[in-house]
């Protein structure tokens, strides 16, 4: 079966969805860290309320996994990967009211 059609499908674009902004997390992680812990570090962001922002920019990963699956015309993964884009962004806003 060609690449395309074997992950062309809604669950391996909900699958790289949730993967790639926890990879693009822990690069962040990995650049601006300073030493710290990773318990550390996410109990600093916390206490200085920027959570959200990092996690935004952590979603915003997600644009180039949606154009690779675009440029080579894999719908059906596209629909799954910006359904859970959606769902970071709801995710997102939670957090930001409370």
């Amino acid at each position: 079966m060609h690449f395309r059609q074997r992950f062309n499908n809604v669950l391996s674009g909900v699958a790289a969805g949730l993967i790639v902004p926890i990879i693009a997390f822990m690069v962040f992680f990995l650049i601006t860290r300073h030493g710290l812990s990773l318990s550390d570090y996410y109990r600093k962001i916390v206490e200085a309320g920027n959570i959200t922002s990092i996690m935004s920019i952590a979603v915003f990963a997600n644009i180039i996994i949606f154009l690779l699956f675009n440029r080579f015309d894999m719908l059906r993964a596209l629909k799954g990967v910006l359904g859970i884009t959606i769902v970071w962004a709801f995710v997102v806003f939670g957090i930001k009211l409370f």
